[in-house]
């Protein structure tokens, strides 16, 4: 494997003079102290944002957010999506007074879902990758939390691609990737949708399987999520071949850490160079996060001479 290129490496914490920022790992992740975000100065802010584009993943400790704060918070870096659509198992969840906020949650309240996605074990994924612009960021606060299960992987996508074969890498930089729209990133079909039988013909956006940043300029592995995905112009066995070389690569645990919810924990992450998933947890015990997401921009690939 190619050795990690240090520009894509976690930089040394403590280049700061508003907030304090601890690499939660070698790879990917930090948590910032900058007291009540809800408090947080333009100056707070500006380095907050210089954290997350160096480290992907931020987790802010021992927040009290209301609705209404929670979404000023994501205004704070960039416009607040409203179309994101996350499909309880079943039916439909109950619908929240502001459409850019959502509830992820497998809490059941006169016998409907409070919130989507149950409790189930989520697999590797890219936010809403089923659309042609994806999310930007993501950002969770965690209401109420498991003692046991529940943690959530972020994966590193510059090293992996930093770190991809270089033939491989030289075989995929001027491919597309399509991104299936059936199901949901726990396996589940999503209402209104048909099980696909050959992935050529599945419903989804091309996107390219290498994704320039639009503000670092760095390159990333752009997959999305791998049931039914298929790579344009490839035979379905070449696709699902080259596929699985590279979630095999992608899905290597040094380019991912595991965070452990608490509650009042706020966390936001780069959707362009990341990928996350959910570790299962018992159904019995309840989890209640709060959501909201920042829109994005078609993915696009820049060609470098480096590649």
């Amino acid at each position: 494997m190619n050795k990690i290129n240090e520009s894509f490496s976690i930089k040394n914490p403590g280049r700061y003079s508003h907030i304090k920022v601890t690499s939660t790992s070698s790879s990917i992740g930090a948590r910032v102290e900058c007291g009540d975000l809800r408090l947080a100065s333009p100056e707070t802010f500006k380095e907050i944002r210089k954290a997350w584009l160096d480290h992907l993943v931020l987790v802010f400790p021992q927040q009290t957010l209301s609705d209404d704060e929670l979404l000023s918070l994501g205004t704070q870096f960039g416009v607040l999506d409203d179309v994101f659509r996350p499909q309880p198992i079943g039916q439909p969840a109950q619908v929240l007074h502001k459409k850019a906020l959502t509830v992820v949650s497998n809490v059941i309240e006169d016998g409907k879902p409070l919130g989507a996605l149950s409790n189930v074990d989520l697999v590797w994924h890219t936010d809403m990758s089923y659309i042609e612009t994806p999310p930007d960021a993501s950002i969770l606060y965690a209401v109420e939390v498991t003692a046991e299960g529940g943690e959530t992987g972020f994966c590193n996508m510059y090293q992996a691609l930093e770190t991809l074969p270089s033939d491989l890498r030289r075989q995929i930089k001027s491919l597309s990737i399509k991104h299936d729209a059936t199901h949901n990133s726990g396996g589940f079909l999503r209402n209104g949708f048909s099980q696909p039988t050959d992935p050529r013909d599945s419903p989804g956006p091309w996107h390219p399987a290498i994704r320039t940043h639009p503000e670092t300029g760095l390159d990333a592995l752009f997959l999305g999520r791998r049931p039914y995905s298929y790579i344009q112009g490839l035979s379905v066995s070449e696709s699902e071949d080259l596929l699985n070389q590279l979630w095999q690569h992608a899905a290597n645990p040094q380019f991912a850490c595991y965070h452990k919810w608490s509650v009042g924990d706020v966390v936001i992450w780069d959707n362009r160079c990341t990928m996350h998933r959910r570790n299962a947890f018992d159904n019995n015990s309840r989890r209640i996060m709060q959501r909201t997401q920042i829109k994005g921009t078609r993915p696009f690939f820049k060609e470098k001479f480096s590649l």
